[in-house]
């Protein structure tokens, strides 16, 4: 009974004491690795790997890149370090990725954007497109370069919106050999309607007829209108297709035109009288136009209340009422 016990106690000693040292594992080969630095450790490729982790054996891929080692290379390099009982896995190669960060273009442009926002009279950054003369290829740096691109030195010119502008990246050895000063133009950017087909002189603005787009808000000018308020309007002039849509450019639309016959309506209360008239001018709805009254051959001012209609108010005359009434059939309707 008391060999029994010494036995199992001796079992439990060994099992603790191969808890607390992992590394007395057999060391086991890792199929994919992850490194950061330029060199690749024997703790990198091995689990378990022991005294000799730290140890640097192979050179590292470039920032961003991948490459492949052969097991048999592996085990050669490790051979000195008395890995020799290294479990490969049935591996015939390892894939080792070196970490970066990737500075983009549009990285670039948006931090661009953020520099020049709020200065030499250029709006939020979130408003500002920016153009870089060159092409700009994704840049590589390392992995650990976690900070923002620091400005060094930027001119910019608010009438033509060029900039030349330097960057620096705090914590970054790689980003010292890369070609981090740009030139190009930034431009503050608006939503504005433009239209998504050409319209001739008067013709009414549909829904169909206006997208929104962003243009350069030195083009767009103060009286760019969204599509909700050019919808119903008219052209004054003719208008091509991708044409930012101003309020200089629109109008109501006409709705009575020049020398069209019209309905005149006069009204006060319990009378309403209307006349056979004609267009001295072309109105939109609201508009105060010069109609003649065929009746009386006087002309008097009305409002255009719709197609072919306009309107005199109680002040106007009733220059109407100065024909004879036998013409009244013909010309006048009254109610009371």
């Amino acid at each position: 009974m008391i060999r029994i016990v010494t036995a199992l106690a001796l079992l439990l000693a060994l099992g603790h004491e191969a808890a607390a040292n992992p590394q007395s594992k057999a060391p086991r080969l890792k199929e994919l690795v992850s490194v950061t630095s330029e060199v690749v450790r024997i703790g990198d490729l091995v689990e378990n790997a022991g005294p000799a982790a730290g140890v640097p054996i192979f050179r590292a891929p470039d920032l961003g890149q991948t490459g492949s080692v052969p097991v048999q290379r592996i085990a050669d390099a490790l051979r000195p370090h008395d890995l020799a009982d290294l479990d490969t896995d049935g591996l015939s190669e390892v894939i080792v990725t070196r970490l970066s960060r990737t500075i983009t273009a549009k990285d670039v442009a948006d931090r661009i954007a953020r520099a020049v926002s709020g200065q030499f009279g250029f709006g939020d950054a979130q408003n500002i497109a920016v153009v870089v003369d060159r092409d700009i290829r994704v840049m590589h740096v390392e992995a650990t370069a976690t900070t923002d691109l620091m400005v060094t030195r930027m001119n910019a010119d608010p009438r033509t919106g060029r900039f030349d502008i330097a960057f620096e990246l705090p914590g970054s050895a790689m980003s010292r050999r890369l070609p981090l000063r740009f030139t190009g133009t930034a431009r503050e950017m608006t939503q504005v309607a433009t239209l998504t087909r050409s319209l001739r002189q008067g013709e009414t603005i549909k829904g169909s007829d206006v997208t929104i787009d962003r243009r350069p808000k030195n083009e767009a000018g103060l009286d760019g209108m969204s599509p909700e308020q050019a919808i119903g309007m008219a052209t004054r002039v003719a208008m091509r297709a991708g044409q930012a849509v101003r309020g200089n450019d629109l109008m109501k639309p006409l709705v009575v035109q020049r020398n069209e016959p019209v309905s005149i309506l006069y009204e006060i209360p319990g009378i309403v009288l209307t006349v056979r008239g004609k267009a001295v001018e072309a109105g939109a709805v609201g508009d105060m136009i010069n109609v003649l009254n065929v009746q009386s051959n006087r002309t008097v001012q009305a409002t255009v209340t719709g197609p072919g209609r306009v309107s005199l108010t109680s002040a106007t005359p009733l220059v109407a009422a100065a024909q004879p009434s036998e013409s009244a059939d013909q010309t006048a309707g009254i109610t009371q």
